[in-house]
C-alpha cells in the first residue's frame, strides 16, 4: 500500500494548501461563513471542495488496485494523473471561474484516473 500512501499524502498536502488559501482569503475579505459575495473567496472554496470531492474515491480505487497487486508503473501513472489533475484544476480555477485550460485539463486527468482505475478493477474481477 506504499504507492497509494504516497499519492494520498500528496493529495492531503494539496487539500491543506487549498484550505489555507481559503482561510487567508476569508481573513482578507472578513467573511466568516459562505463566500460573502467575494468572488475570489468563492473560487478558492470551490477549488478546495472540488479536491475534497474527487480525491477520496480516486484514492480508494487506487488502494483496491494496489491490494489486487496491480503493477507499480500502472499505479504511479494513475497517481500522477490524479495529483496533476487536481493541481491543474485548482490552478485553473484560481485564475478564472470561466472555462480554462487548467480546469479542463485538470478534470480530464482526474476523470481519466478514476475511469481507468474503475475499468482495471472490473477487468481484474472478470479475469480472476
Amino acid at each position: 500500500m506504499r504507492i497509494t500512501a504516497l499519492y494520498a499524502a500528496l493529495g492531503a498536502l494539496l487539500i491543506v494548501v487549498l484550505a489555507v488559501r481559503v482561510m487567508l482569503q476569508r481573513r482578507t475579505a472578513r467573511v466568516g461563513i459562505h463566500d460573502g459575495g467575494d468572488h475570489q473567496l468563492a473560487k478558492r472554496i470551490r477549488a478546495h471542495a472540488n479536491a475534497v470531492e474527487y480525491l477520496p474515491i480516486a484514492l480508494l480505487l487506487m488502494l483496491l488496485l494496489e491490494a489486487n497487486q496491480t503493477q507499480p508503473p500502472v499505479l504511479h501513472a494513475i497517481g500522477i494523473a490524479l495529483i496533476a489533475g487536481r493541481i491543474l484544476h485548482a490552478w485553473g480555477l484560481s485564475r478564472t471561474s470561466a472555462v480554462s485550460f487548467g480546469r479542463a485539463a485538470g478534470i480530464a486527468l482526474t476523470l481519466l484516473a478514476i475511469v481507468a482505475s474503475a475499468a482495471l478493477l472490473l477487468w481484474q474481477y472478470l479475469l480472476f
